[in-house]
């Protein structure tokens, strides 16, 4: 499961889960423009540097990184990180008669940095699996046109015809991931002969 972060996302347990970089590398950028964190810009560099690195191993036909390259990468992760807690230090709490309640309060670079720590495996988990994306946004742009449905129209009235909408909108998304026109394949669907992918990876154990 490829997500966002979201705290309530981890309480899924019986689920693999990753996270979506696109969105680390929109957080590690805004560090870098608002509070001038030089550690995000060299981070954002790298989780690039994975991602070719993994774009190159598949285009030669390999299905891992070597392990130098591995142990290489997530040394490097893990310097940066303690380069952010170092520009990042806790603030030193003033002498209170009662401590304050809930978690201290903290920036948005040191809640970012805990999040990629104790995260790793999650940020880094396109560079141990390579069935696993960079991030999430093929699976929301499959989601987008149900929103775009919802807002344009409102909800639907009935099961059957939500079924029926996201059948139709499947069928769609499955036929573009393999290079087919969409009226072509509508044609097909209504005549009885709808497209079906020549070959459909097996679905990885739960």
């Amino acid at each position: 499961m490829v997500h966002d972060d979201y705290h309530s996302y981890w309480q899924n347990t019986p689920a693999l889960h990753a996270t979506c970089n696109a969105h680390h590398l929109r957080e590690l950028l805004f560090l870098e423009e608002r509070y001038q964190q030089t550690w995000a810009t060299d981070l954002a560099h790298l989780l690039g540097e994975i991602r070719q690195a993994v774009a190159d191993a598949v285009q030669a036909g390999q299905t891992t990184l070597t392990a130098a390259a591995v142990a290489e990468f997530a040394r490097r992760y893990q310097v940066l990180l303690d380069c952010g807690y170092q520009a990042n230090p806790l603030p030193s709490a003033p002498p209170q008669a009662r401590p304050p309640r809930g978690r201290p309060k903290q920036s948005p670079a040191r809640n970012l940095l805990d999040r990629l720590r104790q995260h790793q495996a999650a940020v880094l988990a396109f560079m141990d699996d390579f069935t696993v994306p960079f991030d999430n946004n093929q699976a929301e742009r499959d989601l987008r046109m149900v929103k775009l449905k919802q807002k344009i129209s409102g909800c639907f009235r009935t099961v059957e015809g939500a079924t029926i909408f996201c059948r139709i909108r499947s069928y769609i998304a499955t036929a573009r991931k393999h290079g087919q026109a969409v009226l072509p394949v509508l044609r097909l669907a209504l005549l009885g002969t709808p497209f079906w992918p020549s070959t459909v990876p097996a679905c990885a154990p739960a």
